[in-house]
C-alpha cells in the first residue's frame, strides 16, 4: 500500500474525503467518458449531473469518504501516480483560509480569531468548523477553500480549532459597486434655445397691432382684447416663456 493511499484511508476514517494530487499539486483530468464534462458531472457539484464515474475525475467532487471506492482498482492506480493528497474540506465542514505569504498571515493574526494552523511551503492553513462557499483572492494573498474546492493535505497542524468567524464569511461578500451619476441632458427649445418672441421689436409690434384694433373697433374691444389674448397666449404657451419677465 502507498503512502499516499494510507494517508487517504486515514483521512475518511476521520471523516475527511481525500482524493489524489498528481504533479503540479492538481487533481487528476477527467477519464475519456467525463472529459469535457459529457458525463454530466456529478451529482454534487454546482449544476448536478448524473455521473457515477468509479476513476477519480472531477477534482474535488470525487472526493469521498468510503473507504471501497478510495481502495478500488482505479483509485489504487491513481495513488501509486499520485503526488500529494488533498481534501474536500467543505465535505468534513471545515474551511480552510490559505494565507500564501507573510503579509498574509500578519493579516489574519490581526484581525481573525486564533485557530488550528497547518504551515504550508510559503504560508499557513488556517483551519475552522464550519462550512462556506469558497473563493480566491479574496484578499491580497488570501483564498478561502471549503465547498466546491479542495485543500492539500500537509498534516494535522497545531491549535484548537476554532468555529468559523463573521469575519471569515465576510471576506466572500463583494460590496456592491456604486451606482455612476448619469448627467441630465435638458434638450434646448427649437429654433436656438430662445424664443424668438422675447424680443423688444417683437412685443413692441405686438403691443401696437393690440392697440391699433382695440381703437378700431371701441364697440367690441372686449372681445377683440380676449381674442388678442388668446392668440398671445397660443404662442407663448408652447415655448414656456409666459412669465413675468416677458412684460
Amino acid at each position: 500500500m502507498s503512502e499516499h493511499l494510507r494517508t487517504a484511508l486515514y483521512l475518511a476514517a476521520h471523516g475527511v474525503p481525500p482524493l489524489p494530487l498528481r504533479a503540479g499539486k492538481v487533481p487528476f483530468g477527467n477519464c475519456p467518458t467525463c472529459a469535457n464534462n459529457a458525463c454530466g458531472g456529478r451529482p454534487n457539484m454546482k449544476a448536478p449531473g448524473p455521473c457515477t464515474c468509479p476513476n477519480p475525475c472531477h477534482g474535488w467532487a470525487a472526493a469521498t469518504t468510503d473507504p471501497d471506492i478510495i481502495n478500488s482498482a482505479p483509485w489504487v492506480g491513481a495513488w501509486r501516480e499520485a503526488a500529494g493528497v488533498a481534501y474536500h474540506p467543505g465535505g468534513a465542514g471545515l474551511t480552510v483560509v490559505d494565507l500564501d505569504n507573510p503579509a498574509a498571515i500578519a493579516w489574519a493574526r490581526a484581525n481573525l480569531p486564533a485557530t488550528r494552523r497547518v504551515p504550508t511551503t510559503r504560508g499557513e492553513h488556517w483551519l475552522y468548523r464550519g462550512a462556506m462557499q469558497g473563493a480566491n483572492n479574496v484578499r491580497p494573498g488570501v483564498d478561502i477553500k471549503s465547498t466546491m474546492a479542495y485543500a492539500r493535505w500537509l498534516g494535522p497542524g497545531a491549535g484548537t480549532l476554532a468555529a468559523l468567524p463573521d469575519a471569515v464569511r465576510a471576506l466572500t461578500v463583494k460590496e456592491p459597486t456604486p451606482a455612476r451619476p448619469v448627467p441630465l441632458t435638458v434638450p434646448s427649445l427649437t429654433g436656438g434655445g430662445q424664443c424668438p418672441h422675447r424680443t423688444p421689436t417683437y412685443l413692441d409690434r405686438g403691443i401696437a397691432m393690440a392697440e391699433q384694433r382695440i381703437i378700431e373697433a371701441r364697440s367690441a374691444v372686449h372681445a377683440t382684447v380676449y381674442r388678442t389674448f388668446l392668440a398671445v397666449l397660443s404662442t407663448h404657451g408652447r415655448c414656456g416663456c409666459l412669465t413675468e419677465t416677458h412684460t
